[in-house]
């Protein structure tokens, strides 16, 4: 693996979810493998368990590692580049020009992790994932998604683990497990990046047979055809609850209207009662959730809920990247 920054930079996915789970029961065992190496975390966004999890993955390595908030820790970086003869000025608010920072950054550090939000005003400046593109090109060093404008990989691999973990449909003979992804109602605009990768994730999945897929939203919160890809598509969630064997809640804000709020209609909250239009199926969120906004407490509180453990799986999504870009480029 040279890079980690969408599922098509993994030749095994099934290989991957099972290094996941065999760090996770033995999360010293390759120690090693990050003696004398550094890993950089970028963050020009706030974090909790991305910023712990992978701190703790690359130690459980033997790595060193560094985090640094961009813009507050460092200058405020430009990410543009001149077009067609015309030169960027930097007569602004940013002090250094990232083909300058990240070529830096790369001889200070092995691997970069970079976690960088999509602003929600322009779509085709934040599905064109410029800061990533830019760490890939001047950095010379493996880049790592931490969470980027249109995707987070290393939680869509933590949810993979976790239904992995969770799930009881025996895979011979039986009728595949059910995975929903539900819309949740939220007061403000939230991007697509998690929706978009648990999608760009489970649709191999699908594809092989391996699980039922159903999304299920609001008219007018449909995702990027690319991400969304043969998923069905419900807007009644009630039915795409019937016989579910994991419920994945998030909110999501328009697409096609971008960046903006349609709807907060609170009967899309998860309750105990829709949880029971499944087949004792588990709840998963990647956190934070706001109670009784989004999910309500006796969900978030149940035996069905998988929120803690899938939270915690972070570490070993992470450590089962890290593990694999260090044998592959330093090995």
């Amino acid at each position: 693996m040279q890079h980690f920054i969408s599922p098509a930079d993994v030749t095994d996915v099934h290989a991957l979810i099972q290094q996941g789970l065999a760090a996770k029961a033995n999360p010293f065992a390759d120690n090693h493998l990050g003696k004398n190496k550094t890993i950089g975390l970028l963050f020009f966004n706030s974090s909790l368990r991305t910023r712990l999890s992978t701190q703790k993955a690359a130690q459980n390595l033997g790595m060193n590692v560094m985090v640094m908030n961009v813009g507050q820790d460092s200058w405020g970086l430009e990410m543009e580049e001149a077009i067609e003869g015309h030169p960027v000025i930097m007569n602004g608010d940013k002090a250094e020009h990232v083909k300058e920072a990240a070529a830096v950054m790369g001889r200070y550090c092995d691997i970069i992790g970079i976690r960088a939000f999509a602003e929600l005003k322009d779509r085709d400046k934040d599905y064109r994932e410029l800061v990533m593109a830019q760490f890939q090109r001047y950095a010379g060093r493996p880049i790592i998604n931490l969470e980027s404008a249109t995707r987070h990989p290393l939680q869509s691999l933590a949810d993979c683990i976790t239904i992995t973990e969770a799930n009881q449909v025996a895979k011979s003979g039986a009728t595949p497990a059910k995975v929903v992804l539900t819309w949740l109602p939220h007061f403000k605009a939230l991007p697509q990046a998690v929706a978009n990768s648990f999608c760009e994730w489970m649709n191999p999945l699908a594809n092989a047979g391996e699980i039922e897929f159903v999304v299920t939203h609001p008219p007018g919160y449909e995702l990027a055809p690319q991400y969304v890809g043969n998923a069905r598509v419900e807007y009644d969630q009630n039915k795409a609850f019937e016989g579910a064997d994991f419920v994945y809640g998030k909110n999501w804000s328009s697409y096609a209207h971008y960046g903006q709020v349609l709807t907060q209609d609170p009967s899309w909250m998860v309750t105990m009662d829709k949880m029971r239009l499944t087949n004792d199926g588990k709840f998963m969120h990647c956190l934070p959730v706001r109670r009784n906004v989004k999910v309500a407490d006796e969900v978030l509180d149940s035996p069905q809920s998988l929120v803690i453990e899938q939270a915690a799986n972070r570490e070993w999504s992470a450590q089962a990247v890290l593990r694999e870009i260090l044998v592959t480029r330093f090995s």
